[in-house]
């Protein structure tokens, strides 16, 4: 019988084309990614717990001269890195925990921190900051892309402390959360509410 339908070229045919689906669909969701980890171990700011007045607005260096956040008035302010908000992640597709904080460093640039992220691997994962309020639950998985983002990149590491340079002139005062966000399923793996440092 099996003798016989290979001798069929549709046979032949059928089975190019069942091959050539399982290779795409392989490549699309990567299974393997659900059941492999990526550690990351980056070092991350010895923050000051009080948030820097320049945070307010855009990201970007500090302004210098007499009176300004940098000039002599300012000699008694924090002069290392500086917390400038912070949030817990909550799960949404997949499990999620760790915790999410923007920094702002000594020069007056910013980042986003990763503290002791651990969520699942996936297909095309990328760090969000975003104007979207952080909802529990399957109402919060795909709201993300609905308003203002800003992509940070790739996700380094699934699992780990990590850092992200967000660009200067940023307005972070518009961007409340940061998503682990899946490109290709437009679905959140998890997501942290930045709340403002005091």
């Amino acid at each position: 019988m099996i003798t016989r339908l290979l001798r069929k070229p549709l046979a032949w045919v059928a089975a190019a084309v069942v091959a050539a689906g399982a290779a795409v669909g392989l490549a699309w969701f990567q299974p393997w990614k659900l059941i492999t980890d990526t550690e990351v171990d980056e070092t991350l700011s010895a923050v000051a717990t009080t948030s820097a007045p320049a945070t307010a607005g855009p990201a970007g260096p500090p302004a210098t001269g007499p009176g300004s956040a940098t000039g002599p008035a300012a000699a008694t302010g924090p002069t290392g890195p500086t917390l400038v908000s912070r949030g817990d992640f909550v799960t949404h597709e997949h499990d999620t925990s760790g915790s999410a904080r923007i920094v702002r460093t000594a020069d007056g640039r910013h980042r986003l921190e990763l503290v002791g992220l651990d969520t699942s691997n996936g297909p095309d994962l990328r760090v969000w900051l975003t104007d979207q309020p952080v909802r529990e639950g399957v109402a919060g998985w795909r709201v993300f892309d609905d308003g203002r983002r800003v992509e940070l990149g790739r996700l380094k590491g699934n699992r780990g402390d990590q850092a992200y340079d967000i660009p200067a002139g940023t307005d972070l005062t518009a961007l409340t959360s940061v998503s682990i966000w899946c490109k290709r399923f437009s679905v959140s793996f998890g997501a942290a509410p930045l709340r403002a440092a005091t």
